[in-house]
């Protein structure tokens, strides 16, 4: 096996109360890669649609990412990467993560998987640190592993994978904004009250709690976040609006996917994340703002060969 062509998910990190340590997949919005082995050594990025991005390697996350993979292994060969990319930089559902994480998930399965998916999220943060300035694995390892993630430490990494009960449903809107994560960073405070924290540590444990029992209202009242959300939300149009109207339309709960603009509902059901999405749309249609809308289950493989 020489070339693989795949898919790789848009994510949703955070999930309110998790900032940097929780996130999901999605089934139905991610970029498609081809990746080969090729004789001349080295990463090349051959072929860039849909995005204007770098094909400079080391401007581009996924070249970024292979590198850091390559680093720790022989090869006396090297690889051509050609991205469709279907995520929008800035859009706030992972852009740089599916590049980076795709990436390196198909290199390792072209060497015959030396490294293990701890190893390859290790990789491809290395493309979250060029894009964001932090080396931050919320997005890249639920495109890795699939399903709800949570980090349970950075130092050293150590990733959980989380129950995903069967009717969950994400529903997603982008305004056609951007928001680059680097800014989304800069204006968080440091520093955060034991009150806060105190809830926030309560969420995620509810969180967590409710995906394993699937406990739907449990998973509602849990996402809650009391301390990136206040300040993050400003920068996003009519964002308490679109939360107001999509509990009333049902959703689980309403929040920020990722630094923003876009924003994520979780609810049970696929008829209830329509609803919610016509809800959503209905705010911004009156705000005239374009946007774009995604309904998808919760993808529990991540990265897809095509």
């Amino acid at each position: 096996m020489n070339e693989l062509r795949i898919f790789t998910p848009a994510t949703i990190a955070n999930i309110s109360c998790g900032f940097d340590v929780l996130g999901l997949a999605l089934d139905t919005v991610g970029d498609e890669m081809t990746i080969r082995k090729v004789k001349k050594k080295g990463i090349r990025i051959t072929k860039i649609t849909g995005q204007n991005i770098p094909t400079e390697t080391h401007k581009n996350v996924a070249g970024v990412a292979a590198l850091a993979l390559l680093s720790e292994i022989e090869c006396d060969f090297g690889f051509e990467i050609e991205i469709n990319k279907k995520i929008k930089p800035g859009s706030g559902i992972g852009s740089s993560a599916a590049s980076s994480a795709g990436v390196v998930w198909a290199i390792n399965e072209l060497l015959h998987k030396p490294f293990n998916t701890i190893d390859l999220v290790r990789f491809a943060m290395e493309g979250e640190r060029l894009a964001t300035g932090v080396a931050h694995a919320d997005n890249v390892a639920p495109a890795l592993f699939g399903g709800f993630t949570l980090v349970r430490s950075y130092e050293p990494l150590d990733i959980i994978s989380i129950h995903t009960p069967n009717e969950l449903y994400a529903t997603i809107i982008h305004p056609q904004i951007e928001v680059k994560t680097a800014d989304a960073r800069n204006i968080l405070k440091t520093t955060v009250s034991l009150k806060d924290a105190i809830k926030q540590w309560g969420n995620v444990g509810g969180l967590i709690s409710g995906l394993y029992t699937e406990d739907y209202d449990l998973i509602g009242r849990s996402l809650e976040d009391h301390i990136v959300e206040p300040i993050r939300s400003i920068l996003i149009p009519a964002f308490n609006l679109v939360k107001q109207q999509s509990l009333l339309a049902g959703a689980l709960g309403c929040g920020i996917s990722g630094s923003g603009p876009s924003i994520f509902a979780l609810s049970k059901g696929k008829k209830t994340a329509l609803k919610v999405a016509k809800s959503m749309k209905l705010v911004y249609d009156e705000i005239a703002i374009d946007y774009d809308i995604h309904v998808s289950k919760v993808n529990k493989q991540g990265i897809k060969i095509l």
